[in-house]
């Protein structure tokens, strides 16, 4: 007997195809080429691998899956369901979304894609909504449409290391308004709609880090308040590659700043974040629950 509706996301969100088991979530790696051969993350790439080879200069970037790997599990789960809901990354990140959505219309609506309009632990949340609403017997449709209307329900902000990175990706809007000569100068950046965005420039990492939780508490108090005063809000932090003790000060900086009365831990950006974004990140943002 078929269950009715499956969710799927890509490895953008932090789950890796290991944990989508255990979460009942199919999960469709993200590739990303290096020195001209092709990883797949959290399969036969792994976070020391990646940033050995990214420190060593190894030439990197990262595609969208391929039609064929996507048709091919989109098919084998519809053998067992109904319908699916695909979350990719956001639209304005990747292409993944507009082939995905192409591809599905020759499905006559049993695959609906979404454009959530998020990455990392935003993206992950919605797929959280989306096995919620499933469980709740929401059909797919239904469940795009909520997801695509609470897509501005979150807000991220991330403190990069270097410029290096964002400059050779061409993934972000207003890098090149940065004066990179400037010494220690860090970019904030945000997932402004479908982009992501520069902010804000300060001169040193912990003037960056108090701008990002400033410009959260802003978000919080201000678009982001109904659901904040609701306790539908909850903040999470993200980070790559960076010393065990700066985590562990990060964690302890936004727990005091917002005064939390919950626990967090710091995710781990993707790989296919870090490409565009290098080690050395840090992030914070906040999400509906």
């Amino acid at each position: 007997m078929k269950r009715t509706v499956a969710v799927m996301t890509d490895s953008n969100s932090g789950i890796s195809v290991e944990e989508g088991k255990k979460m009942g979530v199919y999960v469709i790696p993200m590739p990303i080429n290096m020195d001209g051969k092709v990883y797949y993350e959290g399969l036969d790439l792994s976070q020391d691998y990646f940033y050995q080879r990214m420190a060593a200069g190894a030439e990197m970037f990262t595609s969208q899956p391929s039609p064929a790997d996507t048709l091919e599990l989109w098919n084998r789960i519809l053998r067992g369901y109904d319908q699916l809901v695909y979350i990719p990354m956001s639209a304005g990140l990747s292409s993944t979304y507009a082939t995905a959505r192409m591809m599905a219309d020759d499905y006559q609506g049993r695959v609906q894609v979404v454009d959530n309009r998020r990455i990392s632990v935003t993206q992950y949340h919605a797929v959280l909504d989306a096995l919620a609403m499933a469980e709740q017997g929401m059909d797919a449709a239904s469940i795009r449409r909520t997801l695509e209307e609470q897509a501005a329900d979150a807000s991220i902000f991330l403190m990069v290391d270097t410029l290096k990175y964002l400059r050779r990706g061409g993934r972000v809007s207003g890098v090149e308004a940065f004066a990179g000569a400037m010494l220690n100068i860090k970019p904030v950046l945000t997932v402004a709609g479908d982009k992501l965005e520069a902010v804000g420039k300060v001169r040193g990492a912990k003037a960056a880090r108090q701008m990002m939780l400033e410009k959260l508490r802003a978000d919080m108090e201000g678009r982001l308040k109904a659901l904040h005063d609701s306790g539908h809000l909850q903040v999470k932090i993200a980070c790559s590659r960076v010393p065990d003790q700066l985590r562990e000060e990060w964690v302890d900086q936004v727990q005091q700043y917002f005064y939390l009365d919950y626990p967090v831990e710091c995710a781990d950006l993707t790989l296919s974040v870090a490409c565009h974004t290098g080690p050395g990140v840090l992030g914070v943002g906040a999400v509906r629950v």
